[in-house]
């Protein structure tokens, strides 16, 4: 059975009654376990907030750290539900990401059907899951694929992109209104019902507006209308938010001229799309990027010109106001790549969240580094059990098994989630990844240094050699003056004074292992002797530690 939306959209067109809004009065009676449990929390709606060039996402009115799995692309359907959930708890995430398609939601033009959205609120509820939704419309991975037939097949009403050589691409122009108008329409439908469904409850805690957005095969759009355009004058909130000189594209961008005018127009398509959800539903919605190379410039035409890549963060900054954040989409294993992408998205203007990654084990690590790097989530993609694999962006096969380091992972950091969340929005975390070149990391936390080691035994002094295959990570807070929270995957922590405070030297007073209840630490047992004389050594065993100094 199908559920379509009475309500009018921006036009006034009226749409068909059908029984979502049956539906969504059974979702805000609050039934389910989640639901239950909201009623003794606070019902502030999630938000983004900053301080200092740091950031927090905020749940229930404290910061919340996205331990999330993405799901397979098609994995949106009901039918397919059973097969994500097992996946989602296997890895002991918090937070589903899951796709919403406009082809889905909109098959006939003007007539909605909210079925999926309805019945994923309320199996994400009886899960106790957060979600955040994908919204693939005009763009995913630069094709129109999730679009309605009645967009992606008509060409002459919706225009795609022609390159310089006048060959038509996949992608949909960003300059075409008709398309703008088509994608905020429903979009803005998808939010009244979301708000309607939802805006009690917040089991939603974002919304990524598109995906990937960008075109492969063409710098920018070459049609006659983009033509136009890109002779005229770079408009003034660029010029003004950049400190040009005003002037012609080609005059004021040089030969980054086409690709500035691409991610433009592409980040001012998308900010009237989320400004317009927005202003039915205003919960942080963000989008997310399919990278270039880090390191070097590249040739547009290799990557997805357009889309929010590292060299046009300004730009998409400037653009699109109504984002609250540019999250990357990382698939390199590599630990130089993986850290250097995480430092260009890391900027005070741009909170961090990992928004995709690959789900095989080397990947896994990096959530200690993500969290270094103030990261507010990490989510590893294709996490369900469909059979679909997406090698060699991702493991070989999924299964608990392969997943198991993500398991363990998220299993030691959930058990801290709103501390570690807090304490980052102080600038009181570190986090650090196994590298593939050394195999150690040290961390400054100011009157100390930690360093970490990997693969060197329990006992004894030894050169690290590194895991059989790089898997170890640590993450450290800070709770007061002389003492941290100490937890970590395959690791050894060392400890050493950076600024010498006492008279004769520093020492380590007290190791403790517990956990969190409530926000309160469960003191569990002291750490002396073997345990501490080499380090701290945490195993494949969730441990969180509370180490105090003290000088003598």
């Amino acid at each position: 059975m199908t559920s379509v939306l009475d309500t009018c959209v921006p036009d006034g067109g009226l749409m068909k009654v059908g029984r979502s809004l049956m539906l969504a009065a059974t979702l805000l009676a609050g039934l389910t376990p989640m639901a239950r449990a909201a009623e003794g929390r606070s019902t502030e709606m999630p938000r983004i907030v900053r301080e200092d060039g740091r950031y927090a996402l905020m749940v229930d009115g404290a910061p919340y750290l996205v331990l999330g799995a993405q799901a397979n692309n098609s994995s949106n359907w009901p039918s397919v539900l059973p097969q994500v959930w097992p996946a989602v708890e296997q890895v002991q995430a918090n937070t589903l990401l899951m796709p919403i398609a406009w082809q889905q939601i909109e098959p006939k033009e003007g007539q909605f059907d909210f079925s999926f959205l309805d019945t994923l609120l309320a199996q994400a509820r009886e899960h106790d899951k957060h979600l955040v939704l994908l919204w693939f419309g005009t763009w995913k991975n630069n094709s129109p694929a999730y679009a309605p037939d009645w967009v992606k097949l008509n060409n002459d009403r919706f225009p795609r992109v022609v390159n310089a050589k006048g060959v038509m691409r996949g992608s949909l122009s960003p300059l075409a209104p008709a398309t703008l108008e088509a994608d905020r329409r429903a979009f803005v439908a998808f939010m009244r019902h979301l708000k309607q469904v939802d805006g009690q409850q917040h089991t939603v805690l974002m919304v990524q507006v598109e995906n990937e957005t960008g075109t492969y095969g063409a710098v920018r759009d070459f049609t006659p209308l983009a033509q136009k355009v890109f002779d005229g004058k770079v408009p003034d909130d660029l010029v003004k938010a950049l400190k040009k000189k005003p002037g012609t594209w080609a005059d004021v961008f040089g030969k980054d001229a086409d690709e500035f005018f691409h991610a433009y127009y592409t980040a001012r398509f998308v900010d009237q799309v989320a400004a317009a959800g927005k202003a039915e539903y205003p919960i942080p919605m963000y989008v997310n990027a399919a990278l270039r190379d880090p390191f070097k410039d590249q040739d547009p035409a290799t990557y997805s010109a357009g889309g929010p890549t590292w060299n046009v963060l300004d730009i998409w900054k400037a653009a699109a106001p109504a984002i609250d954040l540019i999250g990357p989409d990382i698939y390199d294993r590599g630990y130089e790549f993986y850290t250097k992408t995480l430092e260009q998205y890391k900027r005070p203007d741009n909170a961090l969240f990992v928004a995709e990654t690959g789900n095989d084990a080397v990947y896994a690590r990096y959530v200690f580094a993500t969290l270094g790097h103030q990261g507010i989530g990490f989510a590893p993609f294709g996490i369900d059990y469909t059979g679909y694999v997406n090698y060699p962006l991702g493991a070989t096969k999924i299964n608990a098994e392969t997943l198991e380091p993500f398991t363990v992972s998220f299993k030691l950091l959930g058990a801290m989630n709103r501390e570690l969340a807090a304490l980052s929005l102080k600038g009181k975390v570190w986090g650090a990844s196994e590298p593939t070149a050394d195999h150690s990391n040290v961390l400054d936390l100011g009157p100390y240094k930690a360093t970490v080691s990997y693969g060197l035994p329990q006992f004894g002094d030894a050169k690290p050699t590194g895991n059989e295959k790089p898997s170890g990570g640590v993450v450290i807070a800070e709770l007061a003056p002389n003492e941290y929270l100490v937890a970590g995957y395959r690791a050894r922590v060392d400890f050493a004074q950076a600024i010498k405070a006492g008279k004769n030297g520093y020492m380590i007073a007290s190791v403790e292992e517990g956990h969190f209840e409530n926000g309160k630490w469960v003191f569990e047992r002291l750490w002396n002797g073997d345990q501490t004389d080499y380090g701290l050594n945490f195993t494949t065993v969730p441990q969180i530690l509370k180490v105090r100094f003290a000088t003598f």
